[in-house]
């Protein structure tokens, strides 16, 4: 009992639409499959300084100590996903419902348990596939700092707790294909809750999408340009490594935008202090100068990792 204690904090729960199914038709698939969406989903959740309490078959939950950043995390793992699904056959995508919930628990452990939790586990069950609901607590904290819109569901009826929970469904975008329903005591099932696949990152598989490898090709044609230019026109001078590095900076900028394997401001610091390194190999004069600003992104690197600690 002394490890026993109680904390308000943001249950964040998700489990994926029809796994039943899913896990009839193509059990190793699915498996698979829902490896690569819990990955992603855990870094993103990470990035947004939250922490996964449980994970149990197709479901996970998950701590904040920041609605917003919940919120913002929801939403990025929707939008994720359904850019992932966005290239599956329409029977073989995995679409996962979350809800979010402010409350008090009692922790044991890395444990958490109580109404609080119990409370986000019945918001999840009542979002849409690719849906997220929120509770009138997670709202309150929410509605004018997170760029999404809102939609009121009224109360939502919960196991031993009296009364109904008002709640309301996150509008994540007004495209896409429309999700079937899902069952829901209460309210009719907003259309607005499905994510918008054009707005989606690249999953875990790191495959661009086609706009991202558009923008490769481009990329990669002007630097064979610019060498077979500078070859041509050869003067004893290779010229054409500085915009070549320039091009491969961007390119790596892009790329970064899309990936989910690091945490992408740490990564696009890493990027820009590797373009430095290069742009000092290519001006060598015998000093090695690139170390102070290496230095002083290290340490934004690391006073950043500390304070998401």
């Amino acid at each position: 009992m002394s490890d026993t204690r109680r904390k308000l904090t943001t249950i964040f729960c998700a489990d994926v639409q029809d796994y039943t199914r899913l896990m009839g038709a193509d059990e190793e698939g699915t498996l698979a499959t829902l490896k690569r969406c819990r990955e992603a989903m855990e870094h993103l959740i990470e990035s947004h300084g939250g922490r996964v309490v449980n994970t149990w078959g197709d479901g996970l939950i998950a701590e904040f100590p920041s609605v917003v950043e919940a919120v913002r995390a929801a939403v990025d793992t929707q939008n994720e996903l359904a850019g992932f699904n966005a290239r599956r056959p329409s029977d073989g995508r995995m679409l996962f419902r979350i809800g979010i919930n402010l409350g008090d628990v009692i922790v044991e452990g890395d444990d958490i348990y109580g109404d609080g939790v119990n409370i986000a586990a019945r918001l999840q069950t009542s979002a849409s596939p690719g849906g997220i609901v929120i509770s009138s607590t997670v709202y309150d904290q929410v509605r004018n700092k997170v760029a999404v819109g809102f939609e009121f569901l009224g109360p939502l009826m919960v196991k031993n707790v009296e009364e109904g929970v008002p709640s309301y469904a996150v509008r994540i975008g007004d495209g896409g294909d429309e999700a079937p329903p899902a069952e829901r005591p209460s309210a009719e099932r907003p259309a607005a809750t499905r994510p918008q696949p054009a707005a989606a990152a690249v999953m875990t598989e790191a495959r661009p999408a086609p706009g991202g490898r558009r923008l490769f090709a481009v990329l990669g044609v002007i630097a064979v340009v610019l060498i077979v230019i500078n070859l041509l026109s050869w003067q004893g001078v290779f010229w054409a490594r500085f915009p070549v590095l320039a091009l491969a900076v961007v390119a790596a900028l892009a790329w970064n935008r899309g990936q989910t394997w690091f945490d992408r401001k740490f990564a696009a610091l890493a990027i820009v202090a590797l373009g430095i390194i290069g742009i000092n190999l290519f001006t060598w004069s015998g000093t090695f100068w690139a170390v102070w600003p290496i230095l002083g992104i290290a340490a934004m690197i690391g006073l950043r990792w500390s304070m998401r600690r």
